[in-house]
């Protein structure tokens, strides 16, 4: 079997071309840092950033070969990827997805179960590090009856909030004095740690999006999370189910960080007014990616959907999205999503 690769230009200046059937990675001054033979290692994703540049030809490569490309900030926040034509194919399973939407019992079938699954992996989280978990969230979720998708999205969202507040104030109890925050801020946080999850969510948005757009859904068509304009609302719902998984990678990861590694810049809040956020040098990002990326590798004792007794994190998710776009289209009985426990990870 070939080896998958995935090429990451993290030095600015660094160049990505296309020669003789393989992609090479060159530096600033030009010179070859890294080859990888098309035919020779399985490609599997290609992460961009500003300040890298990139040959046509590379590009027309890795549109040709369907591999999957990420563009992102210099801060590392993804901004765009590279989409095939053949993407928005297979309309069958949209229509069927606005049908879950507009009225069936799977809409609320899936929102349902996208808390419940939240919530066990939360507690996975909590019960590793011996702190109370939630109790009795179960039975509440089952007992919340509707048959309107807006009135029950009200509902599970309530209670999900109460939980997931309480989760973040015993987790980031593990996270050094140092560096601990007040309290779990996402939109515009302003110190270094709230900012490093919102990072590294970012990267579990983009691997959630991809698996949506490959098992031909509609990112912006939710069950939990509403339907309103630039909200990606299923991805929304998507990374509910293993959003638990990079809070216990950062809790470990966090202990090793320090204040020095953390850098503050002064941005514009609104039009009128600035303030000062922190967030991880360049250096600090470049190894948290490599350290995330090599995270979601990590296998689960998940069986496949054809074959084998585990798989990596990042085929969890692309799988979860193909039994997801399945039982939409009528073609599973049920979906209940598969979590993976922290507790039983290596």
């Amino acid at each position: 079997m070939s080896k998958i690769e995935k090429i990451m230009l993290d030095g600015y200046g660094s160049y990505l071309a296309m020669s003789k059937g393989k992609f090479i990675v060159k530096d600033e001054e030009r010179n070859i840092i890294a080859e990888y033979p098309l035919f020779e290692s399985d490609i599997g994703e290609v992460l961009l950033r500003s300040g890298n540049l990139i040959s046509v030809g590379a590009l027309a490569s890795l549109g040709f070969w369907e591999i999957d490309t990420l563009i992102l900030t210099r801060k590392g926040k993804p901004v765009a990827y590279l989409k095939g034509i053949d993407d928005e194919s297979h309309v069958k399973t949209r229509i069927c997805q606005y049908e879950a939407y507009l009225g069936n019992d799977k809409g609320i079938h899936i929102a349902k179960e996208i808390v419940l699954g939240k919530l066990l992996g939360q507690n996975s989280v909590l019960e590793k590090h011996d702190l109370r978990p939630h109790e009795r969230f179960k039975e509440r979720i089952e007992n919340i009856r509707s048959n309107d998708l807006k009135k029950m999205r009200k509902k599970l969202l309530g209670l999900e909030g109460r939980l997931t507040r309480g989760y973040y104030e015993k987790i980031f109890q593990l996270i050094p004095n140092k560096l601990r925050p007040e309290g779990r801020k996402t939109f515009h946080a302003y110190d270094g740690i709230n900012n490093t999850f919102n990072l590294a969510y970012t990267i579990l948005k983009w691997k959630c999006h991809n698996a949506l757009i490959k098992a031909k859904l509609e990112p912006y068509l939710g069950f939990l999370h509403s339907v309103q304009e630039e909200k990606p609302s299923l991805i929304m719902d998507m990374i509910e189910l293993y959003r638990h998984l990079i809070d216990d990678f950062l809790i470990q990861y966090c202990q090793t960080l320090k204040v020095k590694d953390f850098t503050t810049k002064t941005e514009s809040i609104s039009r009128r007014k600035k303030g000062k956020r922190q967030y991880l040098t360049n250096m600090k990002t470049n190894k948290l990616f490599r350290a995330l990326y090599d995270y979601l590798e990590s296998r689960v004792e998940i069986p496949r959907i054809r074959h084998g007794k585990s798989q990596t994190i990042e085929t969890l998710i692309n799988e979860e999205a193909l039994l997801l776009a399945s039982y939409l289209r009528d073609e599973k009985t049920t979906w209940i999503p598969r979590i993976a426990y922290v507790t039983e990870l290596p």
